[in-house]
């Protein structure tokens, strides 16, 4: 029998931390032995890079899935990949990036695990075009509170595969899945950057050139005010091909190289103020000229990691990253003005403020996109935050949008309830999967899923 050990946990934001009980189990059996050895609940835990509470459990069971790391099967003709579900977007991406393959869907990090980007059904810079996670899975298995486990697809349980795609680990614990990689020619973007001056320009170059970029995502400064709100850096991009490097370049699927820069401590809470922070952005926004180039995978999808730790940037208190989606047919730019102008003139600094467009939505339950627009804020710690983050969210609603609950820590039911209107036939699917309630989460009971 694993022994938990008694440990206080936290997702990247650094908030909340919750004090549980930590498994690290090594098989499939493991887990199903620390079900039947114990009354408490359980949630899986992946690489901790859902921000809030989705994958915490206050006093109950965390189950670390990191060394389910094991890669099963793989079809060169197809690219179909079989995975244990601890199996990170990193480790697909150095084994297989120099074989001419990559994950069709990556998000701002490569350190999550196949399981939590089908819990929290991921995506990434290309949602416009090619959708969630999900869409490029083909099978998982699931490890029910009975200790079955069933295999889930859009032909087999299929009500039970679509509850799971963004379910936050409710339904189960993901075993292992079937994946599509994509081929790619290169290990290089064929990037464009394009500045904009305001909101207005930067949605008017979404709606004319969305269309003709794989992966588009525009940078803002969230601080700026006046005529200058909503100022952008737009950075669109597509695979290259082998044609588009220079002739002396000996492999051209070389991964990048790996990063040195680490974090080696929680930066003091002052450092990061309105100033700072205005100042930061004024650098940023003035580094950029209309220009394109060659940049590496890593530097264009996830250039965070470049950086260990960055999330102790943000001081002991920790930050949250406040993400929402507007749909299209609701005035989506008018919402996300309505948050940049709260944002401004509360002075609730942002380094990290990212504006997408958004796909049409999936059959996921609780999966977060919808066609329409994506803002994504990164927002410190600070005294007055969570009233502030009330009224962000009254502000959603309003235009009938949504809150990201892989980055949530603070909805409270009745919001939730507005923003997810299929939460009652995800409860009907769970409490016939796991009557018990035996997967549950801080976040669970705090949203009255569990």
């Amino acid at each position: 029998m694993i022994k938990p050990v008694k440990k206080q946990m936290a997702g990247w934001g650094n908030f909340p931390k919750h004090t549980g009980f930590v498994y690290q189990p090594e098989t499939v059996q493991d887990i199903q032995a620390i079900l039947d050895d114990n009354d408490s609940s359980q949630i899986a835990y992946g690489l901790g890079r859902s921000y809030g509470d989705n994958a915490l459990n206050e006093n109950n069971g965390m189950l670390v899935l990191d060394h389910l790391n094991h890669m099963l099967a793989f079809d060169a003709d197809t690219g179909l990949l079989t995975c244990e579900a601890g199996v990170s977007l990193s480790e697909i991406i150095d084994v297989f990036l120099p074989r001419g393959f990559f994950p069709p869907v990556t998000p701002g990090t490569k350190l999550v695990t196949v399981g939590g980007a089908i819990a929290n059904d991921v995506h990434g810079k290309n949602h416009h075009t090619d959708g969630t996670f999900s869409e490029f899975v083909s099978s998982f298995d699931l490890l029910l509170a009975s200790g079955q486990v069933m295999t889930c697809s859009r032909d087999e349980n299929a009500d039970v595969f679509w509850a799971t795609v963004g379910g936050i680990g409710l339904t189960g614990i993901i075993v292992r899945a079937t994946i599509q990689l994509m081929r790619v020619e290169t290990s290089q973007i064929k990037a464009t950057y394009e500045k904009a001056d305001n909101l207005d320009e930067a949605f008017n170059r979404f709606q004319e050139n969305d269309a003709n970029y794989k992966y588009s995502v525009a940078w803002i400064d969230c601080l700026s005010t006046g005529d200058a709100l909503g100022r952008s850096v737009l950075m669109r991009g597509d695979h290259a091909e082998r044609s588009d490097l220079d002739k002396g370049v000996r492999d051209p699927l070389a991964l990048p190289k790996k990063p040195g820069l680490k974090v080696p401590m929680n930066a003091p809470s002052f450092a990061l103020n309105y100033w700072s922070i205005s100042a930061f952005n004024q650098l940023y926004y003035k580094s950029y000229k209309n220009e394109s180039k060659l940049v590496d995978l890593t530097s264009f999808f996830h250039p965070l990691d470049a950086i260990g730790d960055w999330n102790k940037l943000y001081g002991k208190n920790g930050f949250v990253q406040y993400q929402a989606v507007f749909p299209k047919d609701n005035a989506p730019k008018e919402g996300i003005r309505q948050l940049l102008q709260k944002l401004s003139s509360e002075k609730r600094s942002s380094f990290l403020a990212v504006l997408k467009s958004s796909g049409k939505a999936n059959d996921g339950l609780l999966s977060f996109p919808m066609e329409g627009y994506t803002l994504a804020l990164d927002i410190p710690i600070k005294r007055g935050l969570f009233s502030f983050l009330k009224e962000l969210d009254d502000i959603v609603v309003s235009f009938g949008g949504r809150v990201y609950l892989a980055k949530d820590s603070t909805l409270d039911i009745e919001t939730f309830h507005k923003m997810y209107p299929n939460w009652e036939e995800f409860m009907a699917v769970k409490q016939r999967l796991d009557p018990e309630g035996r997967f549950s989460s801080s976040m669970s009971r705090r949203l009255g899923l569990g």
